[in-house]
């Protein structure tokens, strides 16, 4: 069983993907959150699963759902639930994905290497970025990546893009700050370094400022969630991270089921 740091993490999460949607469609065991402005950012297009699901239904659920997109994205909260649904959707074309939820302990740094920033001036370094993991990508899907970002501004009662500048004044590294001060819970997102500011700094200076954010805003619970089979995971553990859950994602591109 989730103990009560992880349900609030999870309720957190649950809340902001609700928010965050233009619009969102009922499931049994969760909902849809859409937005066809952002059609082809997956994470704006999802189904989120943070009840009892009935596994043998939820690929015909994501058919109906997401039946308009050419993509297919469930995030399961409850690893038990997400286990279950793991044979289905394996059988119905998905590949599946473990994410760490990892909690912040131990002192809170200073954080003033980094400040907030707006979207204006992560626009470039953030496009520039997209480009360097999608070389493949079209113009449109890079505009929706960057332009997206505005849409976290809905999920929480407190937003803030936090960024650690150059000498000559550019974001070098950038991260995405929600706060719900009410419940004391607070998400870094999308912790991103540009390619040419690696090992500098920049990442570790973002994460503390975002950090001192989060506490100076009551928020005791601070964390984030990273990808179980990448590097960055290890670099949060020596920073005080440590894992207290796991959601499954589970992804499909039509056309290949």
């Amino acid at each position: 069983m989730a103990g009560p740091e992880l349900q609030q993490i999870n309720t957190f999460l649950a809340t902001f993907a609700r928010r965050r949607a233009a619009r969102t469609v009922e499931l049994p065991g969760g909902f849809a959150a859409l937005d066809d402005e952002f059609a082809l950012s997956y994470s704006n297009n999802q189904l989120v699963i943070d009840g009892a699901p009935d596994p043998g239904a939820l690929p015909a659920l994501a058919d109906e759902a997401l039946g308009h997109m050419t993509h297919r994205l469930i995030t399961v909260l409850d690893e038990e639930a997400g286990e279950a649904c793991t044979q289905p959707l394996l059988r119905a074309g998905y590949t599946r994905s473990t994410y760490l939820v990892m909690l912040h302990g131990g002192p809170v740094p200073a954080g003033d290497g980094a400040q907030e920033v707006d979207l204006e001036a992560l626009r470039l370094p953030l496009a520039r970025r997209w480009r360097g993991y999608l070389p493949d990508a079209g113009e449109e899907v890079i505009r929706q990546l960057v332009d997206r970002r505005e849409t976290g501004r809905r999920g929480a009662d407190a937003v803030r893009f936090i960024g650690a500048r150059t000498p000559e004044g550019e974001v070098a590294s950038w991260a995405d700050l929600y706060m719900d001060p009410a419940s004391g819970t607070a998400q870094i997102e999308d912790l991103i370094t540009s390619e040419l500011h690696l090992g500098r700094g920049y990442g570790d200076a973002v994460l503390a400022a975002a950090l001192r954010h989060a506490a100076d805003a009551r928020c005791g619970t601070r964390f984030l969630i990273a990808d179980a089979d990448d590097w960055p995971r290890h670099w949060y553990e020596r920073r005080g991270f440590t894992v207290i859950g796991r959601h499954l994602g589970f992804e499909r591109t039509e056309g290949t089921a």
